[in-house]
């Protein structure tokens, strides 16, 4: 290969990976961190009941569960629902907060199954267990049930 095919190759490699880089850095909200406002349907979805527990993975690592009930007390029925969960550090330090979509439990023997909330939407009225996993918590956490609050829901 001549030189100028491989200084354009390599232009072009590097114009690729500066691309990507701010395609990502757009989609990183200032503020990961910051506290979001709940929209006006997410205060008619309460969640109570919240267990904590842990496993290990297959490699080592340590999983934390989250587990709780999220109760529909409005009158639209819930297809799906974002919740941002709020960790709260052991020496006083700001919290840290972990937004994920809220994720239903379908069966619990012989294994506990989760699906996407779409899959069984809550009706007006009904309560259904749910199961948030992390895979990481924030270093200094308390180990105390995280604070959850529903930020999202799309309706019908």
């Amino acid at each position: 290969m001549s030189p100028k095919v491989i200084g354009i190759a390599a232009g072009a490699v590097l114009l690729v990976l500066v691309v990507v880089g701010l395609a990502t850095l757009r989609r990183t909200p200032a503020n990961a961190n910051a506290l979001l406002a709940p929209d006006a349907y997410a205060a008619s979805l309460p969640v109570d009941g919240v267990t904590l527990s842990e496993a290990t993975n297959g490699t080592g690592g340590k999983v934390t569960y989250v587990d709780g009930q999220v109760r529909n007390t409005g009158g639209k029925t819930v297809t799906s629902a974002t919740v941002q969960v709020t960790f709260v550090s052991a020496d006083g330090t700001a919290p840290q907060r972990q937004t994920v979509p809220l994720t239903l439990i379908r069966t619990r023997v012989p294994y506990v199954d989760l699906e996407p909330v779409g899959a069984e939407p809550i009706g007006p009225g009904q309560s259904h267990d749910f199961r948030l996993i992390f895979e990481t918590v924030p270093a200094g956490w308390n180990t105390q049930a995280p604070g959850i609050s529903l930020i999202h829901a799309e309706t019908r």
